[in-house]
């Protein structure tokens, strides 16, 4: 095929990255504790842990994993953190047991939580107090063998640490009573693998590092197998396209608001910025604005990464002005369209352009960036590296430029298929290692891509992927509730917001019914906002629920 796209590449970065100096986040992760041990590493809190100290505390926990639970090569290990050094820590070590992680979003549900437990059929969770009531009432139902709990001040130090935690669970009664028969705090868990010596487990290109979970279109999350070749094909590939952006610099800080547990921050500040030895300062609670305002102007950063809601409303936190962006290289969002107006205005506030990033879970995710550097037009970039974008028809064959279909890529990052789904996998999976995206968009004569909508009916919030068939099937749970179709309607803060409309079968369910049993089994931002009831739902002739009917209204 003719990469139109390269000819607008920026000067210095490769149409092809050579092949990564790592063959697994393993040794990415422990390059960095070799070559820069002294360096901040990761802070959260006020609490700095260089890598040296990354280094020895993931290796106990590792060998906690390994020889004390005796998880073996392969084996999945659920992380279920915020933003806390806990983090890094975890991670680092379940890749030095041999280990798989599976990151949880900490706000799932039960329900949520049982179906990601239960499907990857992960041994061990390592997850915050504060979550673990959630935990508690579907165990049973999994096949976790042990519980690691950490409270929020874990790794803080003496007395903050202590102080922390008792301040959590007493004074804002943050942590509700719960009990599991194999459980072991954290510290503790660390000083028994202190003890023991880890036994070197091979890893290479083809094992799986992560097991991301994403919607599906039947509201099913499904683990995409995301391989060690993958992800860290995927960091060489940003990091190439970032050439020549941190030259000069000696060490590189990263704020990284956005969860690690989400794939975008991930890939762009965890591994990107420890691939590079630089710091990341980690921000817990982000919605707290005024708090993480005030947090990130004691540091010189130069990297951030966000959403567009994240970006609109820091701008309009009072303690924004106190922010120095004068060391900042890069801002890059991604998750959800950035809206130009918010462009617009972090340009005249902060002198940088947010950079647009694009790609799925699916592809680790980095697929197409905007040139560092260029002016916001709207498109949301050109494809990086070692990465092909094929603009398909309904037949699957590539379209003349300019011409709308569906977006699909092919490059070292696209996932090694979805988690015991063959049928799903086939379902994504074109011939020749394309993967269909569902979103639709066209290609520019200059090879940049623009999306023109979304082809599944999937509804953005602050960058999160909801499914409609999720909701509408809980939605429909509630007695007195005959049919439901969940839609996105525009939303100045979060991009979409979700809205129902219902069908009753019993006229005494009210509105507020309906989003108090979504409040019960669904994450927040799942939750619709708006209830609408109706007599009847547009359908097809074989009945089935016309959602775009319902949009377009």
């Amino acid at each position: 095929m003719d990469k139109v796209w390269l000819k607008s590449y920026p000067e210095g970065v490769p149409a092809e990255v050579p092949e990564p100096p790592w063959r697994s986040v393993r040794d990415l992760i422990e390059h960095s504790f070799a070559t820069r041990p002294d360096v901040p590493a990761y802070t959260n809190m006020g609490k700095t842990l260089t890598y040296s100290d990354l280094n020895h505390l993931s290796m106990q926990f590792a060998c906690f994993l390994q020889q004390e639970l005796g998880l073996t090569r392969g084996e999945r290990v659920a992380i279920m953190l915020p933003n806390l050094l806990q983090y890094p820590v975890a991670m680092s070590g379940i890749f030095r047991a041999g280990c798989v992680v599976v990151n949880v979003n900490p706000l799932y549900t039960a329900r949520e939580l049982q179906h990601q437990l239960k499907d990857s059929g992960a041994r061990c969770i390592i997850i915050l107090e504060n979550f673990a009531h959630t935990l508690e009432e579907v165990i049973a139902e999994t096949d976790l063998d042990h519980v690691i709990t950490t409270g929020v001040g874990d790794l803080l130090g003496f007395p903050k640490g202590g102080i922390t935690n008792l301040v959590m669970r007493y004074v804002k009664k943050a942590v509700p009573a719960y009990s599991f028969a194999n459980r072991t705090p954290l510290n503790k868990a660390l000083k028994q693998g202190a003890r023991h010596k880890l036994q070197e487990v091979e890893l290479g290109y083809a094992d799986i590092a992560y097991l991301q979970y994403t919607g599906g279109t039947t509201g099913v999350s499904k683990g995409a197998m995301l391989s060690h070749r993958n992800m860290v094909y995927n960091v060489q590939q940003t990091l190439s396209w970032q050439a020549g952006v941190y030259d000069n610099l000696d060490h590189v800080v990263a704020i990284t608001a956005l969860p690690l547990y989400h794939i975008f921050s991930l890939e762009g500040n965890c591994l990107c910025v420890m691939a590079l030895g630089g710091e990341n300062v980690l921000i817990t609670n982000p919605r707290d604005f005024e708090g993480f305002a005030k947090e990130i102007a004691k540091f010189p950063f130069n990297l951030f990464t966000g959403v567009n809601t994240m970006f609109a409303s820091l701008m309009h936190t009072p303690s924004f002005d106190k922010i120095d962006f004068s060391h900042l290289r890069v801002a890059i969002g991604g998750g959800m369209a950035v809206q130009p107006a918010v462009a617009k205005e972090w340009k005249q506030k902060t002198g940088q352009t947010i950079l647009q990033g694009y790609g799925l879970t699916e592809t680790s995710p980095v697929a197409v960036v905007s040139r560092v550097g260029s002016e916001f037009n709207g498109s949301i970039g050109l494809p990086v590296s070692s990465t092909d974008v094929m603009i398909a028809g309904d037949d699957g064959n590539a379209l003349p430029i300019g011409e709308i279909g569906e977006i699909c890529i092919k490059g070292p990052q696209v996932m090694e298929g979805y988690w015991q789904r063959p049928q799903e996998t086939a379902e994504v999976m074109l011939p020749g290692g394309w993967l269909r995206t569902g979103d639709v968009g066209r290609m520019d004569e200059d090879g940049y891509i623009w999306i023109e909508d979304r082809k599944k009916d999937m509804i953005l919030v602050s960058g999160f992927n909801v499914y409609p068939n999720e909701i509408e099937n809980v939605v429909v749970e509630l007695d007195g509730v005959l049919e439901a179709a969940a839609i996105g309607i525009a939303d100045e803060k979060s991009g979409e917001i979700v809205k129902v409309f219902a069908v009753r079968k019993d006229e005494s369910v009210t509105a507020q019914d309906i989003i108090d049993h979504c409040r019960e089994n669904l994450t927040g931002y799942k939750c619709p906002k708006i209830i609408e009831f109706r007599d009847e739902l547009p359908k097809t002739n074989v009945g089935k629920i016309l959602r775009r009917a319902l949009r377009d209204e």
